[in-house]
């Protein structure tokens, strides 16, 4: 059975979480957002709430979507572009500080994100509901794509 909506208070120590999942299976996350445009630090905070028991609605993954929407397309994706096509006429350490720059602006849309989740009315799962809940946060962020829990499997195998 769920709690009522209520309001959690997330710290920045979330994407710590997020990046030690990243860290098992990266090329699956980049894989996801090069074939769909999937936003790897939304899906790795959709994951870690499912882990939390914490739900949130499509609606919210929407907002979340928007709240780095302009910032991403406009600064961080351009960014990551020219980084790609500079890889091959830099030395090791000129690309290396490229990445920490696109880190950086990691940083910002995780900052971004967290500001607006610590402002949404989540619902908590009890523990025995958590296992199986229907539908999850990453699937709700995955349905924006047009996509569905299959395609997690599908790009893991």
């Amino acid at each position: 059975m769920s709690q009522p909506l209520n309001r959690q208070n997330f710290s920045h120590t979330i994407w710590h979480n997020c990046e030690q999942s990243y860290s098992i299976n990266p090329i699956f996350y980049i894989n996801l957002q090069d074939s769909y445009h999937v936003n790897i630090n939304i899906l790795l905070l959709a994951q870690y709430l499912d882990e939390q028991c914490y739900m949130l609605t499509q609606q919210h993954w929407e907002t979340l979507t928007k709240v780095i929407e302009q910032w991403e397309a406009s600064v961080l994706q351009p960014y990551r572009g020219l980084r790609r096509i500079a890889k091959a006429h830099l030395n090791s350490d000129e690309y290396q500080k490229m990445l920490e720059v696109e880190l950086i602006m990691e940083r910002k849309s995780q900052y971004m994100l967290l500001h607006k989740l610590n402002l949404l009315d989540g619902k908590i799962i009890d523990a025995d509901d958590c296992d199986n809940p229907e539908p999850t946060n990453t699937q709700h962020y995955l349905s924006l794509f047009g996509l569905d829990k299959s395609v997690m499997a599908e790009l893991t195998s």
